[in-house]
């Protein structure tokens, strides 16, 4: 925004001091015993002269009395006005557009004092009217830069006398923008037979199951040697070297917990077994067919690590 049209903006929301946001507006209902006795019951509020005409009495009252703090319940629109509004505009509608105009589309209340003039009885109608009384210049908040808007409410009875005030504060505030989380990568199908290999990839270890029989290494994982049929085996740990037996290019369908493009290899270890994994250091264009590689890894979240491989001529020079 160029500073005519700041000065310009900063002007038209200024205008707003002084102006109605909600002209009186009575409540759907008068001051009743029924929503009374919800209040008192839902803030555990056990003084006896809200539900009590003895116990009201003896104080001095005529009678029962609401619970102060209920002043602004008795005005609530309720749950049917609010899902279908008014069809013209109110000024709280227009002061919001004009600062959504300004990126000020977050709310969050920071204050409301209230100053009670008399207490409310039964059949008493209360209405309330809302007035701008300041708009602050924007403030840089936790939230993101934003403006208060200092209100004031007023609550009248049935014959225009004011029962209580209520100064009312809003932040309209500006989100500050927050890079999206990256999507976790999807979840390998961790079994009894293979999660010993996954246990050891979060220890940046590259093991490789072995038949304790007749000693032939195998992968993927399995309960039993495909050799000799022995469902006896321990491990041994992967140099680490090998080279690229095969491999794709991965453009499409795309997951957001990848880089695209994507090379996906079949590495042959030196011990003889093969692995799919991701090449790292490495442009898609410069893999090639039994191009030496070393182990990487890819650690892409606190619960996830897996091995990948790049070149080893890089290797070597870094």
């Amino acid at each position: 925004m160029s500073d005519s049209g700041h000065d310009d903006y900063e002007d038209r929301l200024q205008a707003w001091v002084g102006r109605e946001l909600l002209t009186r507006r009575f409540g759907q209902d008068p001051v009743n015993v029924p929503m009374i006795r919800h209040w008192v019951e839902a803030m555990e509020d056990d003084n006896p002269v809200h539900l009590d005409e003895d116990a009201a009495r003896e104080t001095g009252r005529d009678g029962v009395v609401a619970p102060a703090s209920m002043v602004q319940a008795w005005t609530m629109r309720g749950y049917a006005a609010s899902v279908r509004p008014d069809p013209a505009p109110t000024g709280s509608d227009e002061l919001t557009a004009l600062l959504a105009e300004g990126g000020y589309t977050s709310v969050v209340a920071t204050d409301s004092e209230f100053e009670f003039v008399r207490e409310l009885v039964p059949g008493d109608r209360v209405s309330v009217e809302e007035v701008v009384q300041s708009i602050s210049p924007e403030k840089k908040t936790g939230l993101g830069a934003g403006r208060f808007i200092s209100t004031l409410r007023t609550y009248r009875d049935a014959s225009g006398e004011v029962v209580a005030t209520q100064g009312w504060r809003l932040l309209r505030f500006r989100p500050a923008e927050k890079p999206a989380p990256k999507a976790l990568r999807p979840r390998p199908p961790i079994n009894p037979d293979n999660a010993f290999w996954f246990e050891a990839a979060r220890e940046h270890r590259l093991v490789i199951q072995r038949c304790a029989d007749c000693k032939s290494l195998r992968h993927p994982p399995g309960p039993c040697c495909p050799q000799c049929g022995s469902f006896a085996w321990d491990t041994v740990e992967a140099q680490g070297d090998g080279h690229v037996y095969s491999y794709v290019v991965n453009h499409h369908p795309r997951h957001p917990a990848f880089d695209y493009p994507l090379v996906v290899a079949v590495i042959e270890l030196a011990e003889g077994t093969r692995l799919i994994a991701n090449m790292t250091g490495v442009a898609p264009a410069d893999v090639e067919v039994g191009m030496p590689v070393v182990l990487d890894w890819i650690d892409p979240d606190p619960d996830l690590s897996l091995p990948a491989f790049r070149p080893a001529d890089a290797a070597k020079e870094s």
